[in-house]
Order: structure tokens, then sequence, then C-alpha cells
């Protein structure tokens, strides 16, 4: 059987940039481009973090480059990847992972908690961007991978800023595309679903009377497939957008979030709680 074809999903030989990728899904992204072939540079904002990423990194045999750079800041992307491609190589594939939110009802958020957001969210994926895209022009190719949300598509309370920025991510995405289609690169975004990860890992407990956390319940009435994301559900996406088999898809979200974003919903006390005991 001829499997050549699978050859467009390698990442052999590419140098991929993740920001923010100590930990949680930046890292499973790393892995599994590393995995399928890539060299890893990754930054995070302070020292701690690169280290705490580094040690990941090495336990899983990932020769990596790490260091601190604050993606808001564009004398600091400039030299970050002045010296991830003097260690790794031109980067080849950009994962704008680094993010934050801040969950303050919009009368109460200050314009400088308004800001950070933005910044970090929006900003921050708009400056490292415009630092690879010279090299990629002039190699005449490239992958850019925004990280979207469903608040990309839907309002949710407390998160303005941060639906405000990744709407505009959004559309950041479709504009690098139609700038930059023509030099062959591709600039496409992820939007996740609710992930399992340590971070929300409280939302899932059970109460004390044995009960499902409310928001478990909720997430789970609103999700076609009843469950909360893996991270695993994350990488073959992630490794499909980077490599040469995604080269004629451009400008595109895509949601991997169990259906959620397709489905009206159910009534959450229809949920059999006793369907859900053996997951983590």
């Amino acid at each position: 059987m001829d499997t050549s074809f699978l050859k467009n999903f390698s990442l052999e030989g590419k140098t991929a940039w993740i920001t923010g990728a100590s930990y949680g899904l930046g890292l499973a992204y790393a892995i599994a481009f590393a995995q399928s072939g890539a060299k890893i540079v990754f930054n995070d904002i302070n020292q701690e973090l690169v280290d705490k990423g580094m040690a990941e990194y090495e336990k899983l045999g990932i020769d990596a480059f790490g260091a601190v750079c604050d993606v808001t800041k564009e004398d600091q992307v400039l030299d970050f990847v002045k010296k991830a491609e003097a260690a790794k190589g031109p980067i080849d594939i950009l994962v704008n992972n680094a993010g934050i939110i801040k969950r303050i009802p919009m009368t109460e958020m200050t314009v400088d908690q308004w800001n950070q957001v933005i910044d970090v969210d929006l900003t921050g994926p708009f400056i490292c961007s415009k630092a690879v895209l010279p090299g990629m022009i002039e190699r005449k190719g490239g992958k850019i991978i925004n990280a979207c949300s469903m608040m990309s598509e839907l309002g949710r309370e407390t998160v303005s800023a941060y639906a405000a920025a990744k709407g505009g991510l959004k559309m950041l995405t479709k504009n690098i595309c139609s700038e930059y289609g023509q030099f062959n690169i591709q600039c496409n975004a992820i939007g996740p679903g609710y992930i399992a990860t340590p971070q929300t890992a409280p939302l899932r407990e059970k109460q004390a009377d044995g009960s499902m956390h409310p928001f478990d319940r909720f997430i789970r009435s609103k999700t076609p497939a009843q469950r909360w994301g893996k991270t695993e559900d994350l990488m073959g996406l992630a490794v499909f957008l980077a490599s040469p088999a995604s080269d004629f898809i451009n400008g595109q979200v895509i949601y991997i979030d169990g259906g959620i974003l397709a489905y009206i919903g159910q009534d959450p006390g229809n949920l059999d709680p006793s369907k859900f005991e053996d997951e983590e």
C-alpha cells in the first residue's frame, strides 16, 4: 500500500514557535509537533515558567529552546526570534497560544484591566506574526495558527475583554490570510471548547453530597459529546494546520468543542450523573 501521501502530515525539518508553551495547551501543541518531527522553540513571561517548561521538555526527551519574552513587547519579540532562529533555524510555524482572561463584570473592569487582556490576547499575536512574516515571505511559505475560542463567536457574562480580543483574533486570522496567502502562507485558528486541564479540575469535582458540580453539569448539557475535551483532542488538528496537508486551507477558525456551538443544549436536569463517574 502506497503511504506517500502521509508525508504531507510530517513536520520534519520545520521549526515551530509556540508562545506561552511552558504548560497546558501550548505544551500539548509542542509535544505533538515534536513527535511529528519539528524543532521546538517557546517563550513565556518569566524565567520560572520557562524553567518549568524546559524541565518538562527534557523529561519528554524534547530538545527545545526556551527564553523569557513578553509577547506584548515588540523589542523582546524581535530579540527572541533572533535568538530562537540562531538556535533552531528559521521559524516555519508560529502558534500564537499565549493568552489571559479576566473574569470581571464589564461595568467593574478598569481600562487598565481591559487593555491588559487586549494586549496579550490580540496585540501579542499581531506582534509575533509581524516578527515572523518577513522571513516566511522570503522563503515563500509558513504557517500561523492562532488560539481563538468559542468566545470568538459567543458572548458570556464577565468576559467582555476576552471575547472582544478573541473576536478580533478571528478577524486578524482572516486578514493575515488575505494579505499573505499569495506567498504560500496559511493563517488559521483553533477554537477549543471546554478542555479538561488541571486548571479546570475544580469545575469537574463532585460536590460534598456526591452531586455533579453545577458548571460541570452545565457544560455537559450544552455539549453533544457530553464530555469535556482532552488536550489530546487538539493535537491532531494542530499538526494538520502546521503541515503541508493544509496548504489550501486559509483564514479559517476550526472549533474543537464536542459540538457545543452547533447545539442549543438540553435541560441540565436530564443528565444522568452515573454516566460520568469513571471520567477524570
